[in-house]
């Protein structure tokens, strides 16, 4: 028997072109900081992160992402107060921190992110499926965690270029390659569960 949708609160919607770019500016912040090392004060940058943190804060309107909105800040004080790039390379690392804590409250709380997602494009829903989505939003928990750990250790004792490698291209990737490859087992999960579904029919009949 398929679980019943639960009751979520109304999420914010974002407009497409805002939303596409705040990402666009997310993954690219990076290389903009990458090239803007030697030619621009990084008080600069500072007031860009603010900007961006508070837009996305300003777009969710949710007191999860107010607080990391808030991290972003202290961050970006801490690079304009010293003219420090420093703190500003430390971005990265805070983001998959909000992640992690994003996910990881949601199986606190339920329902998690995953299974949030996949009812927006599902109708049967079985306690099998739910039980996946709740094992794949632990696995992650522990990608923002080792991705987190990282970009800590790229900003602290990695070469700039090196970091905005790591950061503005290869966590991506690995990102991609995990989507990718939990749609692979998805795919078999969903078939296990409609031939175990079919049994249960057949039996009933």
């Amino acid at each position: 028997m398929a679980a019943p949708a639960p009751t979520l609160a109304p999420a914010r919607r974002t407009p497409p072109l805002l939303a596409a770019l705040l990402l666009g500016v997310s993954v690219a912040y990076p290389v903009v900081v990458y090239l803007a090392l030697g030619h621009v004060s990084p008080r600069w940058i500072a007031l860009l992160l603010v900007a961006l943190a508070l837009a996305r804060a300003w777009v969710t309107r949710e007191s999860f992402w107010l607080g990391a909105a808030a991290l972003a800040t202290l961050l970006a004080a801490a690079s304009f107060l010293g003219d420090r790039w420093g703190p500003l390379k430390l971005y990265p690392a805070l983001v998959n921190l909000v992640m992690f804590g994003l996910f990881a409250m949601s199986l606190w709380r339920g329902p998690t992110v995953v299974e949030r997602l996949a009812r927006l494009r599902e109708t049967n829903f079985p306690p099998a499926a739910i039980a996946y989505t709740r094992r794949v939003t632990q696995v992650w928990c522990g990608f923002f965690v080792v991705n987190g750990l990282v970009a800590v250790a790229t900003a602290l004792w990695a070469s700039p270029a090196a970091w905005a490698l790591y950061n503005g291209l290869l966590s991506y990737v690995a990102m991609g390659l995990l989507m990718g490859g939990e749609w692979l087992v998805r795919r078999r999960v969903r078939g296990r569960i409609a031939a175990q579904e079919a049994q249960e029919v057949a039996r009933g009949a």
